[in-house]
């Protein structure tokens, strides 16, 4: 009977401390987990505010470049102008001439402005950058998806392995567990591309 009650009371220390490692390790993914989430919240955050950065820029763009061609058009227009009337009066021909120069100076401070940074060849600069971090985030979110579905069911095998007090239901939690810490890392370090992600 002593044997018995010691042999019982082994196997209840025992499945009392396999529940405790297995509540660490619950904690473990739930962790994981968290910074998954925070991964993948800061990547859609990061692909929404880049897109809208880099959208403003070409509407800058497109009206900068809308500004210069009408300038062109304008200074072109006044050259013609003095072309077609050579016995125009020469106070007039020089200040078409001022204005032909005023324009086209304008047009070489459209195209690029280092001063400013707000020329359309660094504006063009700007929204390519813009649209490739933009590019990057998306890329970071589909693993940051997988990575919290695969932590969220390790999490649940893990917990019913507790209450069923088998072993194949936590070597599965800690496959997909592991699946999804790789993929958690994938999407902070986009190290390896996801084989099944469009």
């Amino acid at each position: 009977m002593a044997w018995e009650q010691l042999g019982s009371d082994a196997d209840t220390l025992n499945s009392k401390r396999r529940d405790k490692l297995i509540g660490v390790y619950i904690g473990i993914l739930a962790v994981i987990l968290a910074v998954c989430g925070m991964g993948g919240g800061n990547a859609a955050k990061e692909s929404t505010l880049r897109n809208i950065e880099a959208s403003n820029t070409w509407g800058f763009f497109q009206a900068k470049n809308i500004r210069r061609a009408g300038i062109r058009l304008q200074a072109d227009e006044l050259a013609l102008l003095l072309e077609t009337n050579p016995t125009m009066p020469e106070p007039a021909a020089k200040h078409i001439q001022a204005k032909i120069d005023e324009y086209r100076a304008l047009d070489v401070k459209l195209t690029s402005d280092k001063q400013s940074n707000e020329g359309l060849d660094e504006l063009f600069g700007k929204g390519k950058a813009l649209e490739a971090a933009r590019d990057v985030a998306l890329q970071r979110d589909p693993y940051f998806d997988y990575g919290q579905a695969l932590l969220q069911i390790a999490i649940v095998l893990a917990s019913v392995a507790i209450i069923s007090g088998g072993n194949l239901l936590l070597i599965a939690s800690g496959f997909v567990g592991l699946l999804g810490t790789i993929a958690t890392i994938g999407g902070f370090t986009l190290a390896f591309p996801l084989p099944f992600a469009g």
